[in-house]
């Protein structure tokens, strides 16, 4: 069998807390159980916010915890050339349309149709726009042309959860986001040409990011990439039943060590004490 390859990769726009520990210690003690690799890579595509400091901050916090990563440690913000080359594949294929609409005019759309993550979907403003990407604009996936694309190859759209297969409907998204402006990519398309050339097999991660599995799936079939397989966790919450977030200032890992945390404290916290 080919050897597992597990990879943790977070962005590092604010300070690492308690729930980007739990996922890079599930993701190790899922690589050590199958004697699988075990990966870093920096989602740092938003150069804006991911800056050098948080960038740090962060690989210090996961050498803090004692985690063994593979060395060399991947960074997206070198990796331009490649979206690049699949954003040419996808416009080759006529998947992709400039969409310049600024979220004023998104939010005044009236579109009472949501999105998994309660947003909501694209109403196809920009939808004749097949001119060529530019710096100034956004590319959108035009999601039925896509999903009819998918349909050629003989088998079903699906993912494997937990030893589970499940049904990939990426329309409920409808057309997302596959370059955003001034970057020329997205999470969703980096994420998809990362996983396939470092040959991530097992992509461990917060349950927050299921449904988007489907865009990735279609993605994969698209391009032609392997299918990994999906393990979606739980997410550490917050006190009130949140998610955990940089944005809302949760205490930092960095924070937690600063106060005098062990790592052997944090393990035992998020349950993984006897897992070293």
């Amino acid at each position: 069998m080919k050897q597992a390859v597990f990879r943790f990769a977070p962005s590092p726009n604010g300070k690492l807390h308690l729930g980007h520990a739990y996922s890079a210690l599930l993701n190790e003690q899922m690589a050590l159980a199958s004697g699988g690799r075990l990966l870093l890579r920096i989602e740092d595509i938003d150069q804006q916010r991911c800056t050098p400091a948080n960038i740090t901050t962060a690989r210090e916090d996961l050498r803090w915890l004692g985690i063994a990563f593979e060395e060399p440690v991947l960074q997206q913000s070198s990796r331009m050339t490649a979206y690049r080359d699949a954003i040419s594949v996808l416009t080759d294929l006529k998947l992709l349309y400039v969409c310049n609409c600024t979220r004023k005019q998104l939010a005044a759309s009236g579109s009472e149709t949501m999105d998994p993550d309660h947003q909501p979907l694209y109403p196809g403003t920009c939808h004749a726009n097949a001119h060529l990407f530019d710096r100034y604009s956004a590319l959108r996936l035009n999601m039925a042309m896509a999903v009819q694309l998918a349909r050629q190859v003989p088998e079903p759209l699906t993912w494997c959860e937990k030893d589970e297969c499940v049904a990939a409907d990426p329309r409920v998204w409808g057309d997302v986001i596959l370059a955003r402006k001034d970057i020329g990519t997205s999470y969703h398309l980096s994420v998809v040409v990362d996983d396939a050339f470092q040959g991530v097999t097992d992509i461990v991660r917060g349950e927050d990011l299921y449904h988007a599995t489907a865009i990735h799936r279609l993605l994969q079939t698209i391009l032609g990439f392997p299918e990994p397989r999906y393990h979606h966790h739980a997410l550490i919450t917050h006190a009130s039943g949140r998610k955990l977030a940089k944005s809302e200032s949760d205490r930092s890992l960095a924070d937690m060590r600063r106060a005098g945390a062990t790592p052997d404290d944090i393990r035992a916290m998020l349950g993984f004490k006897n897992q070293r």
